[in-house]
């Protein structure tokens, strides 16, 4: 990895204990625009469905093209008042969409600020980093970036800052501090995992920062296989770990970009609100895209 001081962070900038990293730049000017976005009460969601599997099919079974972030069980026993289940996730799942808590990713033996793993992370779980960060919910303005107007993008095209200010140019929109980035490269629901997929590059993570991005959602994120050798996977190791940026993988964004098509606007209300589950490294998430 590239050093320390070559890469953007924000470790000190809010705080030696701070947990909320950049969501700490959605201010009340930054939720108030975002607010003024809902304007027809128009919801979009942007995770993707799961289906649970039964449980019996195992839960350390390797995770495979068809394999569910959800194994189930049923506690049905024939004519009763009501039915019940219960449910193991798998949060980091490829299949499912899901918020990265700062805790998840370590950089040099430390999480986001700074603070050693063997404080942050417990086997009984996360300590500092965690998803208690987002016990308040998420709520400011999104922006889309349709990368992929006329196709998707290119096998193994490395994104870069170019490609974000030319998608504000054709949109007619700029990102803000304490704006969302929602980002379609147009590969969703893509089956051949053989194809080298696009990815951010850091010099649009360096972007991000410059702007004043709070979150990252989009249905492409690290290029696999990376693109870069000296930071390969700028998100996951220097967006949200020096950053404090968290991330929303495996986003939903076809229908918000043929919405988006329809009203002629690329800026909504952006909510989103985590089970208010604490001490985890990440969570299953719904995000909700309000005109």
């Amino acid at each position: 990895m590239a050093e320390n001081e070559e890469l953007p962070s924000n470790w000190g900038r809010w705080g030696a204990d701070d947990e909320l990293g950049t969501l700490n730049l959605i201010t009340e000017e930054a939720g108030a625009r975002g607010a003024a976005e809902a304007r027809t009460g128009r919801a979009v969601s942007l995770a993707r469905p799961i289906q649970p599997t039964p449980f019996v099919s195992g839960p350390f079974a390797p995770l495979a093209r068809d394999s569910s972030p959800v194994q189930q069980i049923m506690q049905y026993a024939g004519d009763v008042p009501a039915t019940v289940d219960m449910i193991l996730v798998t949060n980091h799942h490829a299949s499912s969409t899901h918020i990265d808590a700062l805790g998840h990713q370590v950089l040099d033996g430390k999480v986001y600020p700074g603070r050693p793993l063997a404080e942050s992370v417990t086997p009984a779980g996360v300590r500092h980093g965690s998803t208690a960060a987002f016990a308040a919910g998420i709520s400011t303005r999104g922006v889309l970036l349709d990368l992929a107007p006329d196709g998707p993008l290119p096998a193994a095209h490395p994104i870069t800052p170019e490609d974000f200010e030319a998608a504000e140019a054709r949109q007619g929109v700029r990102l803000e501090s304490g704006d969302a980035l929602v980002l379609r490269g147009g590969w969703a629901g893509v089956v051949d995992f053989e194809k080298p997929l696009p990815g951010v590059t850091l010099d649009a993570v360096r972007w991000m920062h410059r702007r004043g991005v709070s979150l990252y959602a989009g249905d492409l994120g690290d290029a696999y296989p990376p693109l870069e050798t000296a930071v390969p996977a700028p998100l996951h190791r220097v967006a949200l770990p020096l950053l404090g940026m968290p991330l929303i993988d495996v986003a939903e964004v076809e229908e918000l970009a043929a919405v988006c098509r329809e009203l002629n606007r690329h800026t909504f209300l952006f909510v989103v609100a985590p089970p208010r589950i604490h001490g985890l490294t990440g969570v299953p998430v719904n995000p909700l895209a309000v005109f």
